[in-house]
C-alpha cells in the first residue's frame, strides 16, 4: 500500500489492490527458506517501509511470533517522518510494541541507508540472525549491504524489474544473495 497521492486517488487504488489480493501471485517466493532460517533464529529485523502497511506488519509480526516463539523481533522504523514511510509514532499508533522491540534507524533517508543509521539501530542490525526489508527503498540501499536480506516489496520501476529479474508489477519474497 505505497501510492503517490499526488497522482492517484489513493482510495481507490487501495480498495482495488485489496479487492484482487486473492489473485496476486509473487514472481519470487523465497519463503520456504525464510521459514528453515527463522526456524533456527534467535533475532529477527523487520525493515518497516510505509505507514500504510503497519498494521500488516503487526499481524505478520504476530504470526511469526506465533511460529517462532523463542526468536526476538525487532521492528524497524524511520528516525523522522520521510514521505510516507513508517516512524516510531504510527508503530506506538498501531500498537507494533505488542508484538516486536519498535526501534528507530536514527535516519531520514528513503530506505536504511547503513552508513546514517545509530548505533544501536547499527548493532541490531550485526546481531540479527535474519533481515526482512520490506519495500522498494529498502532494498535500493540495503542489496549490497553484504548481509542476506529477504526483501518484501512489489516491483514498481523498469529499473528493479530488470535488477530483481522479475516484471513490473509483480510481488517478491526474494532472498539475496540467494542461498
Amino acid at each position: 500500500i505505497d501510492f503517490n497521492p499526488i497522482h492517484q486517488d489513493v482510495a481507490a487504488q487501495i480498495d482495488r489492490q485489496l479487492s484482487h489480493v486473492d489473485e496476486s501471485r509473487f514472481a519470487v517466493l523465497d519463503t520456504g527458506l525464510l521459514r528453515q532460517e527463522l526456524s533456527r533464529a534467535e533475532t529477527l529485523l523487520y525493515l518497516g517501509d510505509n505507514c500504510g502497511e503497519i498494521c500488516f506488519d503487526k499481524l505478520a509480526i504476530r504470526r511469526i511470533r506465533q511460529e517462532y516463539p523463542n526468536c526476538q523481533v525487532f521492528y524497524g522504523v524511520r528516525g523522522a517522518p520521510v514521505v510516507n514511510d513508517a516512524t516510531r509514532a504510527d508503530a506506538h499508533m498501531t500498537g507494533m510494541a505488542q508484538v516486536a522491540r519498535v526501534i528507530s534507524n536514527g535516519d531520514d533517508s528513503l530506505g536504511t541507508v547503513l552508513s546514517r543509521v545509530s548505533p544501536e539501530f547499527l548493532a541490531v542490525w550485526q546481531k540479527a540472525d535474519v533481515v526482512i526489508a520490506k519495500g522498494q527503498a529498502n532494498y535500493e540501499s540495503l542489496c549490497d549491504a553484504g548481509k542476506p536480506v529477504y526483501y518484501l516489496m512489489t516491483v514498481k520501476c523498469a529499473v528493479i524489474a530488470r535488477l530483481t529479474g522479475c516484471p513490473k508489477g509483480s510481488l517478491v519474497c526474494m532472498r539475496l544473495p540467494k542461498a
